[in-house]
């Protein structure tokens, strides 16, 4: 096959996206996951021994039942950030990446299936930490658990998704790690969780408006207050926004390799 046959059948998938490539490409990154001790470890222990340090810390006080609805949301967002950029990125560097697009697969299909294998990993975060803060540090929360596992989920597949189009600007794991605080840390500032969004001064809570953090976080004070699905469904719209937004991107700006 010439060189300009080869381009041709690699152009030919990428404007699409195949259910079949899609779903082998989440196999086999679960199937890498599944294997990987250390990176699960991270994503469902870490979070639930910080959230229990909290508990323990401020036992007898309010502040796990103020607080901690707030980390069950900002929690899946920052691992699941730091996991999928480092992971996307170990995948261009060694090469893998740059093998699979030989194969007729388009760039949609790569991200997508990334996606969806992190989002699966994100679920059973979501559940795991919602469980222990409710169950065993008895974090009490007067809205749906359901919906407070919904918004975990979804912060977690944002933090994917943001991760997946942060990775394409990093050439080495290191500047993926140094990524994090610049795409997250504006975030923390300005989502209310420091002050109040309304005591901003003007600037900054204009710029709030426009990061998805904020709403992630609106989402979890209002189930934390007693909410209801229709008090936080204009706050779930915005984050599966941003998440496709972010797959988009991701989807994009996606390179084979990293020179």
């Amino acid at each position: 096959m010439s060189a300009t046959t080869a381009t041709a059948v690699r152009d030919v998938p990428s404007r699409t996206i195949s259910a079949g490539l899609t779903a082998a490409t989440a196999h086999r990154v679960l199937t890498q996951l599944r294997h990987d001790k250390r990176t699960i470890a991270l994503v469902v222990l870490l979070p639930c021994v910080l959230i229990g340090l909290i508990a323990w810390m401020f036992d007898g006080t309010p502040v796990l039942d103020q607080f901690g609805p707030l980390l069950v949301g900002l929690f899946p967002m920052m691992v699941m950030f730091l996991v999928t950029s480092v992971a996307t990125l170990r995948e261009r560097t060694s090469g893998t990446l740059e093998r699979l697009m030989t194969l007729p697969i388009g760039r949609g299909d790569v991200v997508v299936g990334y996606a969806l294998a992190f989002a699966v990993l994100a679920t059973v975060q979501a559940l795991v930490i919602v469980g222990f803060a409710v169950w065993v540090c008895g974090m009490d929360v007067a809205g749906p658990i359901g919906l407070v596992v919904l918004v975990a989920v979804l912060d977690a597949v944002l933090g994917c998704a943001l991760g997946l189009g942060a990775s394409a600007l990093a050439r080495t794991e290191f500047q993926a790690v140094q990524l994090m605080p610049l795409v997250l840390f504006p975030q923390l500032i300005t989502c209310g969780l420091l002050m109040p969004r309304d005591e901003m001064p003007t600037v900054l809570e204009w710029i709030s408006r426009v990061l998805p953090l904020t709403y992630a976080l609106d989402a979890m004070q209002l189930l934390a207050a007693g909410g209801s699905w229709v008090d936080v469904r204009g706050d779930v719209a915005v984050i599966g926004g941003f998440i496709v937004g972010a797959l988009v991107v991701g989807a994009a700006t996606l390179r084979r390799r990293t020179p």
